[in-house]
């Protein structure tokens, strides 16, 4: 009796994973997984682990590149550096140093350095009125040339300065011109008396510049060998041994070149350019005309007349002169 009840009780308690000849569930291959989902959310958070774990390598052995090529870098510059102070150490003559007046592309290209213009050049004349005007310049002490655009009247009173300057027959060069707009207003203009007169006086600098260089010209502007001379300020003065060159003077009053006229003084010549026809003032203001005719009856003047013949700009300019 006792031992069929204990045979009953170890047929109840038999089963899976109890039976003395049974295995364990979880060494049963046979037997379905109990936690399907678990495994598989391991599996995935071991592959992220191990892709963030590549990750970081590749980023820790880029950085160590980087830094590799960074010291690199600066070994190549110190060991530039040093060969740069060996061969100055070697070389007393080496030097760095900015190139003095910037980099010129044009000079460059031609593989040279540009070289200022030197007066070397002659002026000829290029018509009978051209010739008249250089030998009225290089004869009389007083010249009034008057003609249209383009005939070369303040070219050639300039050279004519220059040559006068350079040849020492006189001590300076004396520029002046009305400050009046051609039928504009440019307002109150910044700067020294210079400065403001500067775009006034450009034709007369282009010539200048043309004949002397730029390098000479300035040198000479600088110590006073060629002055600006506002005719505003001209009254009261004397010009002694210079060479004065009154432009644009269709834009002078009557009054005005009377004033100018009588600053003449000893061992000094005297241009005075304009064109009657292209006054900026208003009708019957200019006394360029006037003056012309008045010293025309001077046998010690010169009044030098040119026409369209002597225009020696483009031969448009001569064709629009005789239709305007």
């Amino acid at each position: 009796m006792q031992t069929a009840r204990h045979q009953g009780q170890r047929d109840a308690f038999a089963g899976p994973g109890f039976g003395e000849d049974a295995p364990p569930a979880f060494l049963d291959a046979s037997a379905p997984p109990t936690s399907t989902h678990f495994t598989e959310q391991q599996k995935d958070h071991r592959r992220d682990s191990t892709e963030g774990e590549r990750d970081g390598i590749r980023r820790a052995r880029t950085m160590r590149e980087i830094t590799f090529e960074e010291q690199q870098v600066q070994m190549g510059k110190r060991s530039s550096a040093r060969s740069k102070k060996q061969f100055h150490d070697n070389n007393d003559s080496f030097q760095l140093h900015a190139i003095p007046g910037g980099w010129d592309p044009i000079a460059e290209q031609k593989g040279e350095e540009r070289r200022d213009q030197s007066f070397i050049r002659h002026v000829k004349p290029r018509s009978e009125g051209q010739q008249q005007l250089m030998d009225a310049i290089a004869e009389r002490a007083l010249t009034v040339a008057l003609g249209p655009a383009g005939t070369g009247k303040t070219y050639l009173a300039i050279a004519a300065a220059v040559t006068a300057l350079e040849e020492g027959s006189i001590d300076r060069i004396v520029l002046s011109r009305p400050a009046i707009e051609a039928g504009e207003t440019l307002g109150y203009l910044p700067g020294t008396m210079e400065e403001k007169m500067s775009p006034y006086l450009r034709p007369l600098y282009d010539a200048l510049a043309d004949r002397m260089g730029g390098k000479r010209l300035r040198s000479a502007m600088q110590d006073g060998t060629i002055e600006i001379a506002p005719i505003a300020y001209m009254r009261g003065r004397t010009l002694n041994n210079a060479f004065v060159v009154i432009d644009e003077a269709q834009n002078c009053t009557y009054g005005q070149i009377k004033m100018l006229l009588t600053r003449l003084g000893w061992h000094s010549t005297m241009v005075i350019t304009g064109d009657p026809d292209q006054t900026d003032l208003l009708p019957g203001v200019s006394g360029l005309a006037d003056i012309a005719s008045k010293l025309e009856t001077l046998s010690d003047i010169a009044v030098v007349r040119l026409s369209k013949l002597d225009v020696v700009r483009h031969p448009l300019v001569a064709c629009m002169l005789a239709a305007l």
